[in-house]
Protein backbone atom coordinates (compact mmCIF):
# COMPACT_ATOMS: atom_id res chain seq x y z
CA UNK A 1 0.00 0.00 0.00
CA UNK A 2 1.34 3.44 -0.94
CA UNK A 3 2.25 5.77 1.96
CA UNK A 4 0.17 8.91 2.47
CA UNK A 5 3.28 11.10 2.24
CA UNK A 6 6.57 10.62 0.48
CA UNK A 7 9.29 13.16 -0.24
CA UNK A 8 11.52 12.16 -3.14
CA UNK A 9 12.42 13.39 -6.60
CA UNK A 10 9.14 12.16 -8.08
CA UNK A 11 7.03 13.99 -5.49
CA UNK A 12 9.18 17.08 -6.03
CA UNK A 13 8.71 16.85 -9.79
CA UNK A 14 4.98 16.24 -9.47
CA UNK A 15 4.66 19.29 -7.23
CA UNK A 16 5.12 21.47 -10.32
CA UNK A 17 2.55 19.61 -12.40
CA UNK A 18 -0.23 22.17 -11.94
CA UNK A 19 1.73 25.39 -11.55
CA UNK A 20 1.08 26.32 -15.18
CA UNK A 21 -2.64 26.59 -14.42
CA UNK A 22 -2.45 28.12 -10.95
CA UNK A 23 0.26 30.76 -11.01
CA UNK A 24 -0.98 32.98 -13.88
CA UNK A 25 -4.53 33.02 -12.46
CA UNK A 26 -3.36 33.85 -8.94
CA UNK A 27 -1.08 36.64 -10.14
CA UNK A 28 -3.83 37.98 -12.40
CA UNK A 29 -6.34 38.13 -9.54
CA UNK A 30 -3.89 39.74 -7.12
CA UNK A 31 -3.24 42.52 -9.63
CA UNK A 32 -6.80 42.98 -10.95
CA UNK A 33 -8.60 42.87 -7.59
CA UNK A 34 -5.90 44.67 -5.58
CA UNK A 35 -5.47 41.74 -3.21
CA UNK A 36 -2.89 41.55 -0.45
CA UNK A 37 -0.28 39.27 -2.03
CA UNK A 38 0.86 37.74 1.27
CA UNK A 39 -2.70 36.76 2.22
CA UNK A 40 -3.55 35.26 -1.17
CA UNK A 41 -0.31 33.28 -1.47
CA UNK A 42 -0.18 32.02 2.12
CA UNK A 43 -3.81 30.88 2.17
CA UNK A 44 -3.39 29.12 -1.16
CA UNK A 45 -0.40 27.27 0.26
CA UNK A 46 -2.30 26.33 3.42
CA UNK A 47 -5.18 24.92 1.36
CA UNK A 48 -2.66 22.61 -0.35
CA UNK A 49 -1.53 21.48 3.10
CA UNK A 50 -5.11 20.85 4.22
CA UNK A 51 -6.09 18.70 1.24
CA UNK A 52 -2.78 16.79 1.39
CA UNK A 53 -3.51 15.82 5.00
CA UNK A 54 -7.14 14.98 4.24
CA UNK A 55 -6.56 12.72 1.22
CA UNK A 56 -2.94 11.56 1.40
CA UNK A 57 -2.72 11.83 -2.38
CA UNK A 58 -2.07 14.68 -4.87
CA UNK A 59 -5.65 16.01 -4.67
CA UNK A 60 -4.67 19.43 -5.97
CA UNK A 61 -6.23 22.73 -4.98
CA UNK A 62 -6.76 25.28 -7.75
CA UNK A 63 -8.18 28.79 -8.13
CA UNK A 64 -11.79 28.84 -9.29
CA UNK A 65 -11.26 29.39 -13.01
CA UNK A 66 -14.53 31.04 -14.03
CA UNK A 67 -14.28 33.43 -11.08
CA UNK A 68 -10.66 34.18 -11.90
CA UNK A 69 -11.44 35.05 -15.52
CA UNK A 70 -14.27 37.40 -14.52
CA UNK A 71 -12.17 39.07 -11.81
CA UNK A 72 -9.22 39.57 -14.16
CA UNK A 73 -11.24 40.82 -17.14
CA UNK A 74 -13.70 43.01 -15.21
CA UNK A 75 -11.41 44.16 -12.36
CA UNK A 76 -13.76 42.96 -9.62
CA UNK A 77 -12.80 44.32 -6.19
CA UNK A 78 -11.29 42.13 -3.51
CA UNK A 79 -14.22 42.30 -1.01
CA UNK A 80 -16.62 41.00 -3.66
CA UNK A 81 -14.22 38.15 -4.45
CA UNK A 82 -14.06 37.19 -0.76
CA UNK A 83 -17.87 37.38 -0.57
CA UNK A 84 -18.08 35.11 -3.61
CA UNK A 85 -15.84 32.58 -1.89
CA UNK A 86 -18.15 32.45 1.12
CA UNK A 87 -21.20 32.27 -1.14
CA UNK A 88 -19.98 29.30 -3.15
CA UNK A 89 -18.80 27.61 0.04
CA UNK A 90 -22.32 27.88 1.45
CA UNK A 91 -23.91 26.62 -1.78
CA UNK A 92 -21.59 23.62 -2.01
CA UNK A 93 -22.11 22.79 1.66
CA UNK A 94 -25.88 22.80 1.10
CA UNK A 95 -25.61 20.62 -2.03
CA UNK A 96 -23.34 18.15 -0.27
CA UNK A 97 -25.26 17.90 3.01
CA UNK A 98 -28.59 17.54 1.19
CA UNK A 99 -27.36 14.62 -0.91
CA UNK A 100 -27.78 16.54 -4.18
CA UNK A 101 -24.16 15.90 -5.19
CA UNK A 102 -24.52 12.15 -4.61
CA UNK A 103 -27.66 12.14 -6.75
CA UNK A 104 -25.87 14.08 -9.48
CA UNK A 105 -22.94 11.65 -9.49
CA UNK A 106 -25.38 8.76 -9.83
CA UNK A 107 -27.39 10.32 -12.66
CA UNK A 108 -24.61 11.69 -14.88
CA UNK A 109 -23.16 8.85 -17.04
CA UNK A 110 -19.46 8.13 -17.32
CA UNK A 111 -19.40 9.11 -21.02
CA UNK A 112 -20.45 12.65 -20.07
CA UNK A 113 -17.76 12.89 -17.38
CA UNK A 114 -15.21 11.67 -19.92
CA UNK A 115 -16.41 14.43 -22.25
CA UNK A 116 -15.85 17.05 -19.56
CA UNK A 117 -12.33 15.68 -18.98
CA UNK A 118 -11.65 15.63 -22.73
CA UNK A 119 -12.91 19.20 -23.11
CA UNK A 120 -10.85 20.52 -20.21
CA UNK A 121 -7.77 18.74 -21.52
CA UNK A 122 -8.30 20.33 -24.93
CA UNK A 123 -8.73 23.79 -23.37
CA UNK A 124 -5.54 23.43 -21.33
CA UNK A 125 -3.63 22.28 -24.41
CA UNK A 126 -4.90 25.18 -26.53
CA UNK A 127 -4.04 27.66 -23.77
CA UNK A 128 -0.54 26.19 -23.51
CA UNK A 129 0.11 26.30 -27.25
CA UNK A 130 -1.40 29.75 -27.62
CA UNK A 131 -0.96 32.34 -24.88
CA UNK A 132 1.80 30.62 -22.92
CA UNK A 133 4.33 29.33 -25.45
CA UNK A 134 4.29 32.45 -27.60
CA UNK A 135 4.35 34.93 -24.70
CA UNK A 136 8.11 35.67 -24.98
CA UNK A 137 8.43 35.75 -28.75
CA UNK A 138 11.26 33.91 -30.48
CA UNK A 139 13.19 33.21 -27.28
CA UNK A 140 10.02 31.84 -25.72
CA UNK A 141 9.49 29.44 -28.64
CA UNK A 142 13.09 28.31 -28.32
CA UNK A 143 12.94 27.56 -24.61
CA UNK A 144 9.56 25.85 -25.05
CA UNK A 145 10.98 23.57 -27.75
CA UNK A 146 13.86 22.54 -25.49
CA UNK A 147 11.46 21.91 -22.59
CA UNK A 148 9.18 19.91 -24.89
CA UNK A 149 12.09 17.73 -26.04
CA UNK A 150 13.03 17.06 -22.40
CA UNK A 151 9.45 16.13 -21.57
CA UNK A 152 9.22 13.71 -24.49
CA UNK A 153 12.58 12.12 -23.73
CA UNK A 154 11.86 11.59 -20.02
CA UNK A 155 8.07 11.18 -19.98
CA UNK A 156 7.09 8.49 -17.49
CA UNK A 157 10.64 8.12 -16.20
CA UNK A 158 10.50 7.60 -12.44
CA UNK A 159 14.27 7.81 -12.03
CA UNK A 160 14.65 11.10 -13.90
CA UNK A 161 11.21 12.80 -13.81
CA UNK A 162 11.02 15.42 -16.59
CA UNK A 163 9.54 18.28 -14.56
CA UNK A 164 12.76 18.83 -12.60
CA UNK A 165 15.07 19.60 -15.56
CA UNK A 166 12.26 21.60 -17.18
CA UNK A 167 11.83 23.78 -14.08
CA UNK A 168 15.62 24.14 -13.79
CA UNK A 169 15.73 25.23 -17.44
CA UNK A 170 13.05 27.82 -16.73
CA UNK A 171 14.93 29.20 -13.74
CA UNK A 172 18.11 29.62 -15.79
CA UNK A 173 16.10 31.30 -18.56
CA UNK A 174 14.43 33.62 -16.02
CA UNK A 175 17.72 34.76 -14.51
CA UNK A 176 19.12 35.40 -17.99
CA UNK A 177 16.20 37.39 -19.42
CA UNK A 178 13.51 38.34 -16.87
CA UNK A 179 14.70 38.66 -13.27
CA UNK A 180 16.16 41.65 -11.49
CA UNK A 181 18.22 39.87 -8.81
CA UNK A 182 18.90 43.01 -6.77
CA UNK A 183 15.21 43.90 -6.59
CA UNK A 184 14.38 40.30 -5.64
CA UNK A 185 16.93 40.23 -2.82
CA UNK A 186 15.92 43.68 -1.60
CA UNK A 187 12.28 42.66 -1.26
CA UNK A 188 12.89 39.92 1.30
CA UNK A 189 10.69 40.59 4.36
CA UNK A 190 8.42 38.62 6.69
CA UNK A 191 4.70 39.29 6.14
CA UNK A 192 1.59 37.66 7.61
CA UNK A 193 -1.91 37.41 6.05
CA UNK A 194 -4.46 40.09 6.91
CA UNK A 195 -7.86 39.23 8.38
CA UNK A 196 -10.98 40.11 6.38
CA UNK A 197 -14.69 40.35 7.23
CA UNK A 198 -16.91 40.07 4.12
CA UNK A 199 -20.20 41.88 4.56
CA UNK A 200 -23.63 40.43 3.63
CA UNK A 201 -23.61 42.79 0.65
CA UNK A 202 -20.27 41.40 -0.51
CA UNK A 203 -21.60 37.83 -0.20
CA UNK A 204 -24.75 38.63 -2.18
CA UNK A 205 -22.90 40.56 -4.90
CA UNK A 206 -20.25 37.83 -5.09
CA UNK A 207 -22.95 35.18 -5.43
CA UNK A 208 -24.61 36.93 -8.36
CA UNK A 209 -21.52 38.15 -10.22
CA UNK A 210 -18.98 35.40 -9.55
CA UNK A 211 -20.39 32.30 -7.83
CA UNK A 212 -23.35 31.56 -10.15
CA UNK A 213 -21.17 31.48 -13.32
CA UNK A 214 -18.69 29.25 -11.46
CA UNK A 215 -21.08 26.59 -10.15
CA UNK A 216 -21.62 24.67 -13.45
CA UNK A 217 -17.86 24.40 -14.04
CA UNK A 218 -17.35 23.28 -10.46
CA UNK A 219 -20.03 20.61 -10.67
CA UNK A 220 -18.56 19.24 -13.89
CA UNK A 221 -14.80 19.53 -13.37
CA UNK A 222 -14.10 20.14 -9.68
CA UNK A 223 -16.45 17.42 -8.45
CA UNK A 224 -17.68 14.89 -11.02
CA UNK A 225 -14.58 14.79 -13.23
CA UNK A 226 -12.23 14.94 -10.24
CA UNK A 227 -13.98 12.02 -8.53
CA UNK A 228 -13.69 10.02 -11.75
CA UNK A 229 -10.01 10.93 -12.18
CA UNK A 230 -9.30 9.98 -8.55
CA UNK A 231 -10.99 6.63 -9.18
CA UNK A 232 -8.95 6.12 -12.36
CA UNK A 233 -5.60 6.89 -10.73
CA UNK A 234 -6.13 5.90 -7.07
CA UNK A 235 -9.01 3.38 -6.91
CA UNK A 236 -7.79 2.14 -3.54
CA UNK A 237 -8.47 5.57 -1.98
CA UNK A 238 -12.23 5.27 -2.70
CA UNK A 239 -12.69 9.03 -2.94
CA UNK A 240 -16.39 9.94 -2.92
CA UNK A 241 -18.26 12.90 -4.34
CA UNK A 242 -19.45 13.74 -0.82
CA UNK A 243 -15.88 13.97 0.47
CA UNK A 244 -14.92 16.30 -2.36
CA UNK A 245 -18.00 18.44 -1.79
CA UNK A 246 -17.21 18.92 1.88
CA UNK A 247 -13.54 19.82 1.37
CA UNK A 248 -14.50 22.16 -1.51
CA UNK A 249 -17.03 23.97 0.68
CA UNK A 250 -14.88 24.10 3.81
CA UNK A 251 -11.91 25.62 1.96
CA UNK A 252 -14.11 28.47 0.78
CA UNK A 253 -15.79 28.95 4.14
CA UNK A 254 -12.39 29.52 5.79
CA UNK A 255 -10.04 31.12 3.24
CA UNK A 256 -11.90 34.42 2.56
CA UNK A 257 -11.67 35.46 6.23
CA UNK A 258 -7.90 35.67 5.80
CA UNK A 259 -7.71 37.25 2.35
CA UNK A 260 -7.49 33.97 0.42
CA UNK A 261 -8.82 33.48 -3.09
CA UNK A 262 -11.69 31.02 -3.71
CA UNK A 263 -10.39 27.53 -4.47
CA UNK A 264 -11.57 24.12 -5.65
CA UNK A 265 -10.32 20.69 -6.54
CA UNK A 266 -9.73 19.92 -10.21
CA UNK A 267 -9.29 16.88 -12.42
CA UNK A 268 -6.58 18.72 -14.36
CA UNK A 269 -4.64 19.53 -11.20
CA UNK A 270 -4.78 15.96 -9.95
CA UNK A 271 -3.70 14.67 -13.36
CA UNK A 272 -0.93 17.28 -13.60
CA UNK A 273 0.66 16.21 -10.32
CA UNK A 274 0.28 12.53 -11.23
CA UNK A 275 1.63 12.96 -14.77
CA UNK A 276 4.94 14.36 -13.54
CA UNK A 277 5.48 11.77 -10.84
CA UNK A 278 3.42 12.50 -7.70
CA UNK A 279 1.70 9.59 -5.97
CA UNK A 280 1.18 10.89 -2.41
CA UNK A 281 0.23 14.02 -0.52
CA UNK A 282 3.91 14.88 -0.29
CA UNK A 283 3.79 16.71 -3.61
CA UNK A 284 1.07 19.02 -2.26
CA UNK A 285 3.07 19.77 0.87
CA UNK A 286 6.04 20.70 -1.32
CA UNK A 287 3.83 22.76 -3.63
CA UNK A 288 2.09 24.48 -0.73
CA UNK A 289 5.45 25.32 0.83
CA UNK A 290 6.42 27.16 -2.36
CA UNK A 291 3.42 29.49 -2.02
CA UNK A 292 3.93 29.86 1.73
CA UNK A 293 7.52 30.95 1.13
CA UNK A 294 6.48 33.44 -1.55
CA UNK A 295 3.73 34.87 0.65
CA UNK A 296 5.58 34.99 3.95
CA UNK A 297 8.93 36.26 2.67
CA UNK A 298 8.60 37.72 -0.83
CA UNK A 299 5.09 39.21 -1.01
CA UNK A 300 6.52 42.69 -1.56
CA UNK A 301 8.21 41.61 -4.79
CA UNK A 302 5.94 38.78 -5.86
CA UNK A 303 5.85 40.16 -9.41
CA UNK A 304 9.58 39.46 -9.59
CA UNK A 305 9.34 36.08 -7.85
CA UNK A 306 6.82 34.66 -10.30
CA UNK A 307 9.22 35.44 -13.15
CA UNK A 308 11.23 32.45 -11.91
CA UNK A 309 8.63 30.35 -13.75
CA UNK A 310 8.52 31.68 -17.35
CA UNK A 311 5.23 31.21 -19.22
CA UNK A 312 6.75 29.27 -22.16
CA UNK A 313 8.08 26.66 -19.73
CA UNK A 314 4.82 26.56 -17.78
CA UNK A 315 3.08 26.11 -21.12
CA UNK A 316 4.93 22.86 -21.78
CA UNK A 317 3.93 21.49 -18.36
CA UNK A 318 0.36 22.59 -19.00
CA UNK A 319 0.36 20.92 -22.43
CA UNK A 320 1.29 17.54 -20.99
CA UNK A 321 -1.27 17.95 -18.22
CA UNK A 322 -3.94 18.53 -20.88
CA UNK A 323 -2.83 15.58 -22.98
CA UNK A 324 -2.83 13.24 -19.98
CA UNK A 325 -6.34 14.36 -19.05
CA UNK A 326 -7.62 13.75 -22.59
CA UNK A 327 -6.00 10.30 -22.59
CA UNK A 328 -8.39 9.18 -19.82
CA UNK A 329 -11.20 9.18 -22.39
CA UNK A 330 -9.62 6.27 -24.28
CA UNK A 331 -11.84 3.72 -22.50
CA UNK A 332 -14.93 4.92 -24.39
CA UNK A 333 -13.33 4.47 -27.82
CA UNK A 334 -14.57 0.86 -28.33
CA UNK A 335 -18.17 1.94 -27.57
CA UNK A 336 -19.59 4.03 -30.46
CA UNK A 337 -22.54 5.54 -28.58
CA UNK A 338 -20.48 6.52 -25.54
CA UNK A 339 -17.69 7.83 -27.77
CA UNK A 340 -20.11 10.05 -29.70
CA UNK A 341 -21.51 11.50 -26.47
CA UNK A 342 -18.02 12.07 -25.08
CA UNK A 343 -16.88 13.94 -28.20
CA UNK A 344 -20.07 16.00 -28.34
CA UNK A 345 -19.82 16.99 -24.66
CA UNK A 346 -16.15 17.94 -25.11
CA UNK A 347 -16.97 20.09 -28.14
CA UNK A 348 -19.77 21.88 -26.30
CA UNK A 349 -17.55 22.43 -23.24
CA UNK A 350 -14.82 24.01 -25.37
CA UNK A 351 -16.88 26.01 -27.87
CA UNK A 352 -20.14 27.08 -26.22
CA UNK A 353 -20.77 29.81 -23.63
CA UNK A 354 -21.36 28.08 -20.28
CA UNK A 355 -20.13 25.02 -22.13
CA UNK A 356 -19.64 22.79 -19.09
CA UNK A 357 -23.21 23.07 -17.85
CA UNK A 358 -24.60 22.76 -21.38
CA UNK A 359 -22.41 19.73 -22.07
CA UNK A 360 -23.36 18.18 -18.74
CA UNK A 361 -27.09 18.62 -19.36
CA UNK A 362 -27.24 17.83 -23.06
CA UNK A 363 -24.92 14.83 -22.79
CA UNK A 364 -26.92 13.34 -19.92
CA UNK A 365 -30.22 13.86 -21.73
CA UNK A 366 -28.82 12.38 -24.96
CA UNK A 367 -27.48 9.35 -23.10
CA UNK A 368 -30.86 8.47 -21.57
CA UNK A 369 -32.73 9.25 -24.78
CA UNK A 370 -30.48 6.91 -26.76
CA UNK A 371 -30.84 4.18 -24.15
CA UNK A 372 -34.62 4.51 -24.22
CA UNK A 373 -34.62 4.46 -28.02
CA UNK A 374 -32.55 1.29 -28.12
CA UNK A 375 -34.86 -0.30 -25.58
CA UNK A 376 -37.90 0.57 -27.69
CA UNK A 377 -36.31 -0.81 -30.85
CA UNK A 378 -35.31 -3.99 -29.02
Amino acid sequence: MNPRFRFDRNELAGAFGDIGTDLPLIVGMIVAAGLDAASALVMFGLMQYATAVRYGMPMAVQPLKAMAVIVITQKIAGPVLFGAGLAIGIVMLALTASGALVWLARVVPKSVVRGLQLGLGAQLSLLALGDYVRSDGITGYGIAMIAFAIAIALYGNRRFPPALPIIALGIVYAFMFNLDVRELAGGFAFTLPLSRAPTPADVWTGLVILALPQIPLSLGNSLLATRQTAHDLFPEKQVTIRQLGYTYSLMNLVSPWFGGIPTCHGSGGLMGHYTFGARTGGSLLIYGSLFLAMGLFFAGVFAQVVQVFPLPVLGVLLLFEGWALMWLARDVVPMPRELAITIAVAAIAVLAPYGYVLGLLSGTIANYALRKGQGTIG
